[in-house]
């Protein structure tokens, strides 16, 4: 035991914050008690965010799939576990971790975390895109709904005028497809295609990307969610882009929000997005184009059937009706992933089946069909049990918070100020909202 442990707080303090992997330690009851800065970095998170909110209302994994709550369940360590997942700003994060068990004797207190960031040290951050892999074009896009005909007829003219393009669109609306289909396009085309994944804050990465592009050599670059740069290195990327401008390179980005939204919360550089924003075009979220299912679920098992002689066909009236009821918060990318889980258990089945959906979708499916909270739901009538407080207030403030976000038309920034709070703490109760709907 260490004498007059105060006096080394500050010591801890530092070296937690400046060590290089991500610390993250909950306590018994799932609650952060250490986020560091190397971890605020990987996740992309705010410290304000995560504060002592459980887990799993931080990150959109079941129980079971948490490392940390593993251990902790367990009290055994996990080492070298790979994971893969997305935070509450919808970015897809890869990390080694190596989690251990906490104990005050032989009482279990808590779990603690350190992760390594492999998607940077797996992808470089900047690298030629999908080079192991067929090049994506536009007739290998499905678009039988109006709304992404109309996608694809904007990011044609996009690649005629091979001017700069922003791609706007939820997580996994297929940003990077149509942005890798522009390049495609292009005539002359260019010589490569470049990814720069915007989900780091290391101003190294961004003084590489002025390194790989010095000279004139003809590319496309795209720059994948610039909306998760700090302020500051949007500033440093466009002051580059600026200065690497030629007429035979074309520039696109992405971000996951409105853009004007965006820039009232501080998220992204005005000026940066008038770079980009002379072809804008808006990727419709699949929830709201379920024609575009069914042809997808086709195109997906005759590539299965020619790559593996999968024997799948088609899916049965239920699965189809189930797929056009899910509102899909992962989108095309989730639909493709469900795809990808199915078909591999499949042996001699010709067509998908309810019973053959894994069970986290079966659970996530059944919450999002449920007959939405009505206003008389929340009167007091005889011969009807009372609800628990707590509960009532929170399905209460659900209720009120989803039906004035429909009267400014999802418009988070009009619906903060209607209800008189800040544009986060919004944003922290409906990430909380859903995150309860996808409660089992």
């Amino acid at each position: 035991m260490l004498k007059n442990e105060k006096s080394f707080l500050p010591f801890f303090k530092f070296a937690v914050n400046h060590v290089g992997v991500g610390i993250h330690a909950i306590n018994q009851d799932g609650q952060t008690v250490i986020y560091n800065d190397k971890m605020k970095e990987i996740e992309g998170l705010a410290l304000e965010d995560v504060g002592d909110r459980s887990i799993l209302e931080l990150f959109n994994f079941e129980q079971e799939e948490s490392t940390l709550l593993k251990v902790l369940h367990s009290g055994k360590e996990q080492l070298n576990v790979k994971q893969t997942y997305w935070n509450r700003n919808g970015t897809e994060i890869t990390t080694i971790n190596d989690t251990y068990p906490i104990w005050d004797g032989d009482t279990l207190i808590g779990a603690i975390e350190l992760a390594s960031d492999v998607t940077a040290l797996e992808k470089f951050v900047f690298q030629p895109f999908r080079k192991n892999s067929d090049p994506v074009t536009f007739s290998q896009i499905i678009a039988e709904s109006e709304s992404m005909k109309a996608v694809i007829s904007t990011a044609r003219k996009a690649a005629r005028a091979k001017l700069p393009v922003l791609l706007i669109g939820e997580t996994g609306t297929g940003k990077d497809l149509i942005a890798e289909s522009i390049h495609h396009e292009l005539t002359p085309s260019n010589d490569r295609f470049y990814t720069l994944y915007c989900h780091s804050s290391n101003p190294d990465l961004i003084e590489k990307l002025r390194d790989n592009l010095n000279g004139e050599e003809p590319l496309s670059l795209f720059c994948e969610r610039i909306d998760l740069l700090s302020i500051p290195l949007q500033q440093k990327l466009l002051a580059i882009l600026d200065a690497a401008s030629h007429e035979n390179r074309l520039f696109l980005a992405s971000i996951g929000e409105d853009p004007v939204e965006l820039i009232a919360s501080g998220s992204l550089l005005k000026e940066l997005y008038y770079f980009f924003s002379s072809f804008a075009i808006r990727i419709p979220p699949l929830r709201k184009r379920t024609e575009d299912i069914m042809p997808y679920i086709s195109a997906y098992l005759t590539r299965r059937a020619e790559r593996f002689g999968s024997a799948l066909e088609g899916i049965s009236s239920e699965v189809e009706q189930l797929f056009h009821e899910y509102d899909w918060p992962g989108n095309i990318r989730e639909l493709g992933l469900l795809l990808d889980e199915v078909t591999s258990l499949a042996t001699t089945e010709t067509v998908i089946t309810y019973d053959m959906l894994p069970l986290h979708f079966k659970m996530k499916s059944e919450k999002t069909t449920e007959e939405p909270k009505q206003a008389s739901d929340f009167i007091v009538q005889p011969g009807k049990d009372l609800l628990p407080l707590d509960q009532f207030l929170r399905e209460a403030e659900a209720y009120y918070i989803q039906k004035a976000m429909k009267h400014n038309e999802e418009n988070v920034t009009k619906t903060a100020k209607a209800l008189g709070m800040s544009r986060q703490n919004l944003q922290y109760r409906l990430r909380k909202i859903k995150n309860e709907e996808k409660a089992p």
